[in-house]
């Protein structure tokens, strides 16, 4: 198994905006955030509003090299789902996996989510032991 990881690069002109994201997040981000945070999920460290490449994603945590996305209503629209394809494509490119949850997931069944997380930090850690 290659336990090498590539270095993570992104644009900096994003540094700003990516502050701006945490400090203006939207209600799901805050309850999902509040379940991640601190080492909460077996001890990994997660990021939020992380600029990766050319973009901003909502949460990231290098050691699991995992994205987690929250998509609300916007990521319905057509161009929205073919932008958020086309970024997540070349972000996967480097190695790195998405998880994505809608909205109302956070919002009704955080737990539900949870779950999926937890169970691919064990298919992740399978993988290294």
């Amino acid at each position: 198994m290659n336990l090498f990881k590539p270095k993570i690069t992104y644009d900096k002109e994003l540094t700003e905006k990516a502050k701006y994201l945490r400090n203006n997040s939207t209600l799901t981000e805050v309850l999902l955030w509040n379940e991640l945070k601190r080492g909460r999920r077996r001890g990994y460290d997660f990021h939020r509003q992380k600029p990766i490449l050319h973009w901003i994603v909502d949460f990231f945590c290098y050691d699991l090299m995992l994205v987690i996305e929250i998509d609300g209503n916007y990521h319905d629209r057509e161009d929205v789902r073919r932008n958020d394809q086309d970024r997540q494509e070349r972000i996967e490119a480097l190695g790195i996996t998405f998880l994505r949850f809608r909205d109302e997931t956070i919002k009704h069944d955080i737990q539900a989510a949870i779950a999926d997380i937890e169970e691919y930090i064990d298919e992740f850690e399978k993988t290294r032991s």
